[in-house]
């Protein structure tokens, strides 16, 4: 599939009457001067270190401590992987347009960024659709847990969220690819997003349109469901329970995930309603998509830190025998 899709990108420009060979990545439109530009550097080079550090800590936690090694705790290490590799898809690029006014990407490369960064922002929202699945089966379904999520299967669904993040763009990102670009070249985002490329595009971008908009809505509405879905039933299991202690274990087994989950959704809805919503400035929709990429990376760690029993007591003890 990979080289299916490199293929089209490197074909496009002699095949589609591109003429177009490189655009031209504006940032925010309305942040052009340099001091703007070294204040947004600075903000967001200081955000991602911190999202590296303390994905990278939760990492370190989960390798080093044998006795987080359960499929609960392996998914919150793939979430930390996640959170680290997504943002490092654009936020690299942009601290290179702040700083150094890097704002030429090549046909191939942004083609390539504009992949990756949606497959892996579509990849996180199914597994915290596993996660969710994964807490259902504890609090719910107890008995079975130990049969229906091992740390062999917990991996299974860790590749298969990362296999359907991928299919599940292969054919908008292809047939973006395919449309002809012949100038204007300027890109008024911070990285090469799908709908502001396709809008330079010299030919008709319905269908284009259509398919992005069907997509996206499936891959946010879809794992949506199915995360309330899970919860309505994991209410009704714990509000079954006799002891109000019981009640209070099992709801908090679910409070970190649930922080999680909020701010990854809210944060997509207020990019969806940011395009949607008349007279709204370009940069503060320019805004709202990199807070989507940036805040749950940044915060996912320290909910687990501070949330996480197990993982506040881990961390503890290895400072200790530090």
């Amino acid at each position: 599939l990979w080289n299916l899709f490199k293929i089209e990108v490197m074909s496009a420009t002699n095949h589609t009457g591109s003429s177009v060979t490189d655009f031209f990545i504006v940032g925010f439109p309305g942040l052009q001067d340099q001091g703007s530009k070294t204040i947004l550097f600075f903000a967001f080079l200081v955000a991602y270190i911190i999202i590296v550090l303390g994905n990278l800590l939760i990492i370190f936690i989960f390798v080093f401590d044998e006795s987080l090694h359960t499929p609960m705790y392996l998914l919150i290490c793939s979430l930390a992987v996640f959170d680290i590799s997504f943002p490092s898809i654009i936020v690299p690029k942009m601290l290179a347009l702040f700083l150094l006014n890097s704002n030429f990407i090549s046909f191939y490369a942004c083609f390539t960024q504009m992949f990756f960064y949606m497959s892996m922002g579509t990849a996180e929202g199914f597994l915290l659709t596993v996660m969710a699945y994964d807490r259902y089966l504890a609090i719910c379904k107890p008995l079975h847990y130990h049969n229906k999520m091992t740390n062999s299967l917990a991996i299974r669904h860790v590749v298969w969220c990362c296999t359907g993040g991928f299919l599940s763009l292969i054919i908008p990102t292809i047939l973006a690819v395919r449309l002809p670009f012949c100038g204007p070249d300027k890109i008024f985002h911070c990285w090469c997003d799908l709908s502001s490329v396709v809008r330079l595009a010299c030919a008709n971008i319905v269908t284009n349109s259509i398919l992005g908009l069907t997509i996206a809505l499936c891959v946010l509405l879809t794992p949506l469901f199915l995360i309330l879905l899970s919860y309505v039933m994991i209410i009704k299991s714990v509000l079954q329970i006799s002891s109000s202690d019981g009640k209070i274990k099992a709801f908090s087994t679910c409070t970190s995930h649930l922080l999680v989950i909020s701010v990854y959704f809210l944060t997509s809805v207020f990019v969806y309603i940011s395009y949607r919503i008349p007279g709204t400035s370009e940069d503060f929709r320019i805004m709202a998509a990199v807070i989507h990429v940036v805040i749950p990376s940044l915060v996912n760690p320290f909910i687990y830190c501070l949330r996480t029993k197990d993982i506040r007591d881990s961390f503890n003890n290895t400072l200790k025998k530090s």
